[in-house]
């Protein structure tokens, strides 16, 4: 039996039977409000004060002007100048045939026979000037492209907290390039422009340290070839140095020779 507020005794729970009162009850608790989601917005790029140009990534400098993202100063370079060119090489004169007269002995009423080859002397007799030999052919040379984890693991110890975020790619096979002509590009293709340099690091996957213009491998006249950084935004080493190579200064390469550049890329350079 429930009682109504006027003191009834009622067999409903609901509605009191003798005065028609609504009998309280507990009411239901009302459900939870859901919870609201709300995006948060990812952070822009930063952009250089100098030209504008937004940061890629954790660069150190601004890819146009070299303005300096961590020590907030602009970097100036002055580029050197090119060697001087190497004098020709002479050419050597045709085969050439010479005989003394002073010590040959008479021709008349008598055949003409051949000088035998052992019989040719370089005194006063008979002699013969043989040409040089034909130089031999010049050297190929290879670049092997590949990811390397003991570099990469070393740019992460000298990065600290810029070097955040970015991992060793678990599938990155090797590339081969023979160096052909006189200059080789290294660097990452521009997609405004479709320009693209002879070892192009934006394929999968994608080195985030390397410019768009890094370095150039140069061929020189003895058909070795020299390491040119250009400028680049985060630094080339060379065979697992701690500091960069200065920018525009040629740098002489052996057979062996590894070229580190961006976060994890390792260019060997072999004659084969």
């Amino acid at each position: 039996m429930s009682t109504c507020p006027n003191g009834h005794q009622s067999g409903t729970d609901d509605w009191c039977e003798v005065c028609g009162h609504r009998i309280s009850s507990a009411p239901a608790p009302s459900p939870a409000p859901a919870p609201v989601y709300h995006p948060v917005p990812l952070p822009l790029a930063e952009p250089c004060p100098n030209c504008g140009t937004h940061r890629e990534g954790l660069a150190q400098f601004c890819e146009e002007c070299r303005y300096n993202f961590v020590t907030h100063a602009g970097t100036v370079f002055v580029p050197q100048s090119p060697p001087a060119p190497s004098p020709p090489v002479p050419e050597f004169p045709p085969y050439q045939r010479y005989e003394s007269q002073r010590s040959r002995p008479s021709q008349m009423n008598r055949p003409a026979e051949p000088i035998a080859p052992e019989s040719v002397t370089t005194g006063s007799g008979d002699f013969l000037l043989f040409p040089p030999e034909a130089p031999a052919a010049p050297p190929t040379w290879t670049a092997t492209v590949g990811a390397d984890r003991d570099y990469f693991t070393e740019m992460m110890a000298r990065s600290g907290p810029e070097g955040q975020g970015l991992y060793f790619p678990t599938y990155s096979p090797e590339l081969q390039v023979p160096l052909t002509g006189t200059q080789i590009t290294i660097g990452r293709r521009r997609n405004s422009t479709g320009e693209a340099p002879d070892i192009d690091l934006a394929r999968a996957p994608e080195d985030p340290g390397v410019s768009h213009k890094h370095a150039i491998l140069v061929q020189q006249p003895d058909s070795t070839w020299s390491l040119i950084d250009q400028d680049s935004t985060n630094g080339t080493t060379v065979n697992g140095a701690e500091d960069p190579i200065d920018p525009f200064v040629p740098v002489p390469l052996q057979d062996g020779d590894r070229v580190h550049v961006g976060a994890w890329t390792t260019i060997t350079i072999r004659r084969d």
